[in-house]
């Protein structure tokens, strides 16, 4: 397909060279929800050379009216995000180097993965994974992008180690903690515009046009017709224990990571056990039917019903127990099969 990236690179700022230096690049997507799965296609179809995927869930129902790589079909096999990605991004361009993830991005696992990135993008819904991001770019000196929405709310801020504020000096600034979790819905228009100012800022970054990066903070309200650009550079903190002079990497700690998290806008908690395991989860569904519970299963999970909540268990020993928010509740589910 030597026309593939025709329209791209006619396109001056990117051209040839730039596309070059896109199919080269290697980028860490962080969620394959809504903007996640909408940023990887974008990178997939524009050429990127690499691309990692980290995502802990599996595709429902509820995520098909917003999250543009999923099925049908995903949902009936409840197929774990990260897999149904690859699979369909594979399908999208089978040039782009493709590498998933089910697994949570603790400090450890981002540890793990980044060597050799270029880029971070942040498309997850939770202000734990961000922090925990935006010190893993701070200490190995990696750009990634910042991004977020509900209802027809949005924002997104680009952020270049050295340069700008870092997230951590962002919250003495911008009231960011309403985005982590919301009841209030989402529209697809709003999660599409962040995707594009998130998109747009990766090219920039890939082709190495740092004069075209946008140093704003940039927020928007779709329903409201409202649109805010603002500038950032005083808020860099020097004092930061992300970015500052001294900086510590506060939220590398595994001891700033909860075990037990309440899922956005879901009736879900999810279990993480102290240690990661490595379960068989062929001996696991079978032990959950020998106790007389209905169990589904795939090569990636292993779904057990019960009377008023449903328990999604993963090979390395992650849980998702639906139909509650009581953490305590949640981990007595949990430790009544795996201690």
């Amino acid at each position: 397909m030597s026309e593939r990236y025709s329209r791209q690179t006619l396109f001056p700022p990117i051209g040839k060279g730039g596309q070059e230096k896109i199919c080269s690049k290697h980028v860490l997507m962080i969620g394959a929800g809504a903007l996640g799965s909408g940023n990887a296609e974008l990178l997939v179809r524009a050429g990127v050379g690499r691309l990692t995927i980290v995502d802990r869930d599996y595709v429902e129902a509820s995520n098909l009216q917003r999250q543009q790589l999923y099925t049908e079909a995903d949902v009936a096999e409840k197929l774990p995000k990260a897999a149904a990605a690859e699979k369909r991004l594979r399908a999208i361009n089978s040039d782009v180097d493709i590498h998933a993830y089910i697994a949570d991005a603790t400090p450890e696992k981002l540890a793990e993965l980044v060597e050799g990135v270029d880029l971070i993008i942040d498309a997850t819904d939770n202000f734990e994974t961000r922090m925990a991001i935006n010190d893993i770019s701070q200490k190995h000196r990696i750009p990634w992008i910042y991004g977020a929405c509900v209802g027809s709310f949005g924002m997104s801020f680009s952020i270049i180690p050295g340069k700008t504020p870092c997230l951590n000096c962002l919250l003495k600034t911008v009231p960011l903690q309403g985005m982590t979790c919301d009841t209030g819905g989402i529209i697809g228009p709003a999660v599409q515009m962040v995707i594009a100012h998130q998109g747009a800022e990766a090219l920039k970054i890939l082709v190495e046009d740092w004069d075209a990066v946008r140093t704003s903070f940039v927020s928007f309200d779709l329903w409201r017709n409202q649109y805010t650009s603002m500038k950032m550079s005083k808020a860099k903190d020097p004092g930061c224990l992300s970015c500052g002079e001294q900086p510590e990497y506060p939220y590398l700690d595994s001891e700033n990571m909860t075990k037990t998290t309440v899922l956005c806008g879901r009736d879900t908690v999810q279990i993480r056990p102290p240690k990661q395991q490595q379960l068989n989860l062929q001996d696991t569904a079978e032990k959950m039917r020998d106790l007389g519970y209905q169990v589904k299963g795939n090569p990636y999970l292993v779904s057990v019903e019960m009377d008023d909540n449903r328990m999604v268990i993963f090979q390395d020993g992650r849980a998702l127990i639906h139909g509650t928010k009581d953490l305590a509740h949640a981990r007595s589910i949990y430790q009544r099969f795996f201690g």
